[in-house]
């Protein structure tokens, strides 16, 4: 299988190149394609990962579902064979690793959730004590569960930007203080159904990351949802605090990354065939775990 990084269907009206998502407008909706390509600390790689963007799809979409009943979502659908007819010459290219979505107006800060102190959390945690402000008991271990689930935003970053955390008052002074409440009380709900229904399944979700829009001035969720491209997932059987955990996501090529003193810069280094492909199976766990369904 090989990686498809970037789309470029001329017939469609091209918007923008995310990370991992290549946009078209085809009218009233909006065209979501999800590449193989892979971004590590901000910076997108110059290989991808085969079938990745399908995995990001299907979980997507089966999140999606499920947290329908807590907050409406911008999906349309997921089935080409009802996208517009301006569609229809890609189909196959489209199949698997797209959505039509709604269209709405961004929220201004990316919505974290932590329920496990790891990555930059921990690091912040080591160094004051708290997570991006909030007070944390003392002698907690890394990757340790948090007694109760943490909110904490940050910015939206360009590509090849690094987001940043942002207290949450400066989240109430961008969106106002009902929209901030709400989404952080909506994005910590999400986590808590997520967490219990992947543990269930043997997985352990630490952090997540959501994106809010508003439609006709009511808030609905938007992007990507619970993947392993906006959460880390770690195997149940493995988990052990004190330590880096086993992960399903793209921790494999950040500690790759790091073990080459990758200075966190683009342009991104060419990795080992390895690398990518012991990152493919992981995802393609991930999908199949949660969902009981292989990526075709």
């Amino acid at each position: 299988m090989n990686a498809i990084t970037e789309t470029n269907f001329t017939g469609l009206t091209f918007l923008k190149r995310g990370k991992v998502r290549d946009i078209y407008d085809v009218g009233d909706h909006l065209l979501f394609v999800a590449t193989d390509r892979l971004s590590a600390f901000d910076v997108v790689m110059p290989q991808g990962i085969p079938g990745k963007g399908k995995v990001l799809t299907q979980i997507s979409a089966f999140w999606f579902e499920q947290m329908k009943d807590i907050v409406p979502n911008h999906v349309v659908s997921t089935d080409v064979d009802r996208f517009p007819s301006v569609c229809a010459p890609y189909k196959e290219e489209l199949r698997g690793r797209s959505m039509l979505v709604k269209k709405s107006q961004p929220l201004s800060v990316e919505c974290i959730v932590r329920g496990y102190i790891s990555g930059s959390g921990w690091l912040d945690y080591l160094a004051t004590g708290a997570v991006c402000g909030i007070p944390l008991p003392a002698g907690l271990s890394e990757s340790q569960q948090l007694p109760e689930p943490i909110f904490t935003p940050s910015t939206k970053a360009e590509v090849g930007i690094h987001d940043e955390n942002i207290p949450f008052a400066v989240m109430v002074e961008r969106e106002g203080k009902e929209i901030a409440e709400q989404v952080r009380d909506l994005s910590i709900r999400i986590y808590r159904r997520a967490a219990a229904i992947a543990e269930e399944k043997g997985i352990i979700i630490a952090d997540t990351k959501m994106e809010f829009g508003l439609m006709d001035g009511k808030l609905i969720i938007i992007d990507e949802l619970l993947t392993p491209d906006s959460s880390r997932f770690w195997p149940r059987a493995t988990y052990a605090p004190g330590r880096a955990q086993n992960s399903y996501d793209k921790q494999y090529v950040r500690d790759y990354l790091l073990s080459i003193k990758f200075n966190k810069r683009p342009p991104g280094p060419v990795m080992p065939e390895e690398v990518l492909q012991r990152t493919a199976e992981l995802y393609h766990q991930a999908v199949f775990q949660l969902t009981g369904k292989h990526v075709q």
